[in-house]
């Protein structure tokens, strides 16, 4: 019995209970993040899929120990890994906290998914009523670029084929290439550190309109945030590089702040933050 997919078929957008117990869709994991939509790059990122049969099976421990060296190469490449298997979510949080996975593991306890894609195993051993060992590459839309049938551990992608795999798809985004971010549009939002090499001007020196209002919330990992402007609550995005000076700028939640606003097509912009 092997999986009914085959590559160029649309993965279905399951919806599984994850290693905490909160339901969780897939297509969330390739999802353009708020930063790109805002650039207009709304192409999303791959996902890498594994289907594996349980914590007891040494195959599977061997290819996660290997996920496992793989995890930080992949945050910095934006690109996602998830794993599924037929184990309860409190099997999988103590499976992945052993491991020091950093990944969503999710949890197909039914065995619907694994059902639905004709991955499961029916033999009369030890694995039997679980998941056939497969990973699916996948484009951000779930559509499958590579499959790999890992009954026999030989079978399994290699670091460096995942490596490729990814490689391939991210190729193919509309931001792949230095010169997408060399556009005035584009650094309308994500400034050049030049921009502010003489310090910063007058707030509307330059004819922008001015705003104030309140930080509501910055990501210290991704650079952005939310502004909330006096008087008329609506919120207006900001990068980290619209906050003049050098090197990485930080702004706390609840700070006051004066900006000047750029229209955009992602609508308002703010740039040229400063703390009141």
């Amino acid at each position: 019995m092997t999986t009914n997919l085959r590559i160029g078929d649309r993965f279905p957008d399951l919806q599984l209970p994850n290693h905490q117990n909160e339901q969780i869709q897939l297509s969330q994991f390739t999802r353009p993040g708020l930063m790109d939509q805002k650039l207009g790059f709304l192409d999303g990122y791959p996902l890498i899929l594994v289907f594996y049969r349980g914590f007891f099976c040494p195959r599977d421990r061997q290819q996660f120990r290997q996920l496992v060296q793989f995890q930080d190469e992949l945050a910095v490449n934006y690109c996602k890994l998830v794993t599924v298997s037929a184990d309860p979510p409190i099997v999988q949080a103590a499976f992945r906290a052993g491991l020091g996975g950093q990944w969503p593991f999710l949890a197909d306890e039914q065995r619907e998914i694994i059902k639905q894609i004709n991955i499961l195993d029916e033999t009369e051993g030890e694995f039997a009523y679980r998941a056939q060992p497969y990973t699916f590459v996948l484009y951000p839309d779930l559509t499958i670029y590579k499959i790999y049938n890992g009954w026999f551990f030989v079978g399994r992608p290699t670091l460096e084929e995942l490596r490729l795999d990814l490689r391939a798809i991210m190729e193919t985004r509309s931001d792949y290439r230095y010169e997408a971010y060399n556009t005035p549009e584009v650094q309308q939002i994500r400034i050049p550190q030049q921009t502010w090499e003489n310090g910063a001007p007058s707030l509307g020196e330059n004819g922008l309109p001015v705003g104030q209002g309140i930080v509501r919330w910055f990501d210290l990992q991704s650079g952005n945030g939310m502004i909330v402007r006096d008087g008329i609550q609506d919120e207006i995005f900001f990068n980290f590089t619209a906050i003049p000076g050098q090197g990485y700028r930080t702004l706390q939640a609840g700070v006051s702040v004066k900006f000047e606003m750029i229209e955009s097509k992602a609508g308002l912009i703010a740039r040229n933050i400063q703390k009141q």
